[in-house]
């Protein structure tokens, strides 16, 4: 679904401006998106496969739940309605622990190039995986993973065909901040 969203500098500052998604990413311009981590109390951690029809990773692993942020609106409000859509549960503000905002670019073709800044999230899982309802047109797959085998398959890349290649300092970052709440 292309959205307006907000067009940012390529420090991450707002520039004023914005773009529908589709030329964003045709021009590659800086743009804010929502990642947020899910994680249970025994050490695990929620992955989602991202739809086979999606344009770019297409069936890879990823991220509990991310999405772009709509022009205009708060970064809290982008991601508590990402996760609404995409694995159908209802989190309160509070609940969101950001950890950072990370720049991330991606040149997949002449023609699509992910320029981001995702304002990173760590939310508890407080619902068993079968309570969670996918959305079928972004979501494949969810499964819960030990934070172990997702650490030796991320930080040596020992699995890279397996996962969305996000650099390896934001995985570690992602498993250092889970471990820490543990």
């Amino acid at each position: 679904m292309d959205e307006l969203i907000d067009i940012l500098d390529s420090d991450g500052n707002a520039t004023g401006k914005t773009a529908l998604k589709s030329e964003a990413h045709r021009k590659g311009l800086f743009h804010p998106t929502v990642h947020i981590w899910f994680y249970t109390q025994n050490g695990q951690i929620l992955l989602q496969q991202r739809s086979k029809n999606k344009d770019v990773f297409p069936l890879l692993w990823d991220v509990s739940v991310a999405g772009h942020i709509g022009a205009g609106e708060s970064i809290e409000i982008s991601a508590i309605r990402e996760i609404e859509e995409e694995i159908g549960l209802t989190v309160h503000p509070e609940a969101l622990d950001k950890i950072g905002v990370f720049k991330s670019v991606h040149r997949h073709s002449e023609h699509l190039i992910d320029c981001e800044y995702h304002h990173t999230f760590l939310c508890e899982l407080k619902v068993p995986l079968h309570q969670l309802k996918k959305q079928e047109s972004e979501v494949e797959d969810l499964a819960l993973q030990s934070l172990l085998q997702f650490s030796q398959e991320t930080w040596g890349l020992a699995n890279p065909q397996k996962y969305v290649p996000h650099s390896t300092e934001y995985y570690k970052t992602i498993i250092k901040e889970i471990k820490r709440r543990l």
